[in-house]
């Protein structure tokens, strides 16, 4: 008969949820910047392709950061005047001030180098939003300006260093 409750207690403890410490952490991924260092750029200033690709780089790592399970992307809408006024790439921290405001544990600043069409270099960075501290910074270089070479990129930091077995959000 004892054996018997324990076995039933011991399915009840299996079957409830995991203690909210377990919580997965809180995220906030800032819009991608370009830093166009290329002559295209200082003579024609943005493209529109460009710009879309920005767009559409920060929605890509967003989705595959949310769907992955381990990290919860909260909305940065909040702080995003702030945000853009600043170069998030050079303010010494300040993504961080802005994350811990809207309540998460990590802040995203990510941005694109644009030498040429041919080659470009994207770049993540990941910083405890109290501390401030960076906990990682991740460099891809890609070879073409296109919307696959884009997506690629951010594909690369995501699954093989971000989300990696020994990544940040492991």
């Amino acid at each position: 008969m004892r054996v018997r409750w324990k076995i039933a207690i011991a399915i009840v403890l299996a079957a409830l949820p995991i203690s909210a410490g377990a919580a997965e952490p809180k995220v906030a991924i800032f819009d991608f910047e370009l830093v166009d260092t290329g002559l295209e750029g200082a003579t024609n200033g943005p493209r529109p392709d460009q710009q879309q690709r920005l767009v559409c780089a920060g929605n890509q790592l967003r989705d595959r950061l949310t769907k992955s399970g381990r990290v919860e992307v909260v909305d940065v809408a909040a702080v995003a005047a702030q945000a853009h006024s600043v170069d998030l790439r050079t303010c010494d921290g300040c993504d961080a001030k802005l994350a811990c405001g809207i309540g998460v544990d990590y802040s995203i600043v990510d941005w694109v180098q644009k030498v040429s069409n041919l080659i470009l270099n994207m770049n993540v960075a990941v910083r405890e939003a109290k501390s401030g501290r960076i906990v990682a910074v991740r460099s891809v270089d890609m070879r073409g300006n296109t919307n696959d070479t884009w997506s690629r990129a951010v594909d690369w930091p995501v699954r093989y260093q971000l989300l990696a077995r020994q990544g940040i959000f492991q």
